[in-house]
């Protein structure tokens, strides 16, 4: 699975379909992943709000996203329905999010090395709409938004 360029048709489409009844509910879409195959396919949305994500959102979106796919019907065979929130790594999915979060800890997963590497683990400095701008050991790498892969937030636990 991959959130980008290569996000499976199927995904997209999911997320073209549930966005617009997320977004009326008052919360955002962060992401639609499908894992898994067969009897053991998982459709994960994650969603996320200002005021954070409780049980009872999750409830409510599921039951919401279940009538879209009742009526729909836009997958084929069994699978299992998940919504949750993005959690303390939150996968940045959208443009925005990546503006939403510079100068946070980042990792990224590339299709593409970039200067000889393909993951990188550092400071979101900056995205420009085509480039983003990763400190990673005092260097700063020009990673094309198109190439990559994953990419999330990378949470510091306070000990």
């Amino acid at each position: 699975m991959s959130w980008f360029g290569g996000m499976d048709r199927l995904e997209k489409k999911l997320s073209d379909l549930f966005e617009p009844v997320i977004e009326s509910m008052a919360y955002e879409l962060v992401g639609v992943e499908l894992t898994g195959s067969g009897n053991g396919t998982i459709l994960r949305i994650y969603i996320d709000a200002e005021k954070g994500i409780t049980v009872d959102d999750c409830q409510a979106v599921s039951y919401q996203v279940s009538g879209i796919l009742d009526v729909e019907d836009p997958m084929q065979g069994h699978y299992t329905l998940e919504v949750s929130s993005p959690g303390i790594d939150r996968p940045l999915v959208k443009p925005e999010h990546f503006d939403q979060f510079t100068g946070e800890l980042v990792k990224i997963r590339s299709t593409e090395a970039v200067l000889g590497r393909k993951n990188f683990k550092g400071i979101l400095e900056s995205f420009d709409g085509e480039y983003l701008y990763v400190a990673v050991d005092n260097e700063v790498y020009e990673i094309p938004f198109d190439i990559v892969e994953k990419a999330n937030l990378v949470p510091i636990l306070d000990s």
